[in-house]
């Protein structure tokens, strides 16, 4: 058993409520049983309580065992002078206050109902993947539907917080971060902080300066990713050797270690040197990208925005110096979709929430257009009979996993308690 199932018991009161008594045999009756705060500090706020007759206003403090008072080091606390009831599972002793005063307990075993505590534990008793694998795809679909609406916004504000970190570094240069976190989804899982790290490396004023010549962009990006050749033949990559030699002198570029990137296990269509040259000729094709990002809506004219494709030399080579068939090697729509998704939308709500606008609504009908992104996770719940349409059912399926069924955290989960209630 875990506190989180006192706090569903004591929130949602799932108990019964008449004859209580602490366990010094005072009569206990609630008026209110507070605010879950979620946060340091006691577990309930503002509660109100009769005890004998003396009303009482406070906060509860809840523990599977009184003990924990003092293994939590409560008494040292000064948030908990306030507290007034201590709420517990099983009482083993008795908690005083500064003044050597009693703070009166509720073991709560001997008032929940054995089918509760069943419930409870048939949810949370480990099986193959989640808890309640066998029932999730039973429980009510607006129920679902809402909570899948907080899932999704609760994994955007996620995705928004490092481009918030990234502005204060940049001075609020939303044109150089979303630079920055473009390349970081350019490079994928395997390369993305290599990339990023290799992106910071050069201020964003270059970038602009540079844009009007391909084959700048190629050399800035190229050379600070250690990827072009020591020893050259092709015109090509002599070229950019040059170029890059001269761009690091000519905008004083300090040398930075970037990690290798990695080849191995992606398709050459995902190779880091098409991506770096996708990310060059895109900076040389769309200047001012953020202003148009940001006043684009449809994915329709999302695909148009992202039309771009590779210089000749990366179109009949996928390594320099290596020549291969002939291949325009333009941005797939299953990539342009994973841009929007994990740059392009958290952008434009971390956007509207700086200028104070409400744009939810109109996200949501984006990620809606998506298609339903493919992986284990999204495989797994499809198995259960959760079965996604789209990229907003299948992010917020991913928060769900990943912070709440990998954390057991049924209990903060609108599911779990559907089920428990149930």
């Amino acid at each position: 058993m875990k506190e989180d199932f006192l706090h569903y018991v004591w929130q949602y009161k799932k108990f019964d409520f008449s004859n209580l008594t602490t366990v010094s045999g005072d009569e206990l009756t609630i008026l209110n049983s507070g605010q879950y705060l979620r946060q340091s500090g006691p577990d309930f706020f503002n509660a109100q309580i009769i005890i004998g007759n003396q009303k009482w206003a406070g906060n509860v403090e809840i523990h599977l065992k009184s003990s924990d008072w003092y293994l939590h080091q409560h008494e040292n606390d000064p948030h908990y002078d306030n507290v007034i009831l201590h709420v517990v599972w099983e009482h083993d002793t008795p908690i005083f206050r500064k003044d050597n005063s009693e703070i009166p307990t509720l073991e709560l075993k001997t008032y929940v109902a054995s089918g509760v505590l069943n419930q409870y534990l048939s949810l949370t008793t480990p099986k193959s993947w989640i808890y309640c694998e066998n029932q999730i795809a039973k429980v009510d679909q607006l129920m679902f539907k809402n909570w899948q609406e907080r899932l999704f916004f609760e994994r955007l504000e996620a995705k928004a917080t490092p481009i918030e970190v990234l502005l204060q570094e940049t001075d609020n240069d939303w044109e150089a971060v979303l630079f920055y976190r473009l390349a970081k989804n350019f490079g994928l899982n395997t390369n993305g902080e290599i990339f990023l790290k290799m992106a910071k490396s050069i201020p964003f004023s270059i970038i602009r300066k540079e844009g009007f010549e391909v084959e700048n962009l190629e050399a800035l990006l190229f050379g600070k990713a250690d990827l072009l050749p020591v020893e050259a033949e092709d015109f090509y990559t002599k070229d950019l050797q040059n170029r890059s030699i001269y761009m690091t002198q000519k905008h004083r570029l300090k040398k930075v270690f970037i990690e290798p990137v990695q080849f191995f296990k992606h398709r050459p269509d995902n190779f880091p040197t098409i991506r770096l040259a996708q990310l060059a000729m895109l900076y040389h094709k769309q200047q001012n990208l953020f202003s148009k990002i940001i006043s684009t809506h449809s994915l329709a004219d999302f695909y148009k925005l992202f039309n771009v494709g590779v210089s000749s030399y990366w179109e009949n080579h996928y390594q320099f110096e290596k020549e291969s068939p002939r291949k325009k090697k333009q941005f797939s729509k299953s990539f342009i979709d994973l841009l929007v998704i994990n740059t392009i939308v958290p952008f434009q709500f971390a956007y509207a929430k700086s200028q104070g606008k409400e744009i939810s609504e109109s996200l949501l009908q984006l990620m809606e257009t998506i298609a339903p992104e493919k992986n284990i996770i999204i495989e797994k719940f499809s198995n259960f009979g959760v079965k996604s349409k789209n990229a907003f059912e299948t992010q917020s399926l991913l928060q769900l996993k990943n912070s709440y069924c990998n954390h057991s955290k049924c209990l903060q989960c609108a599911i779990g308690i559907q089920l428990l209630k149930n």
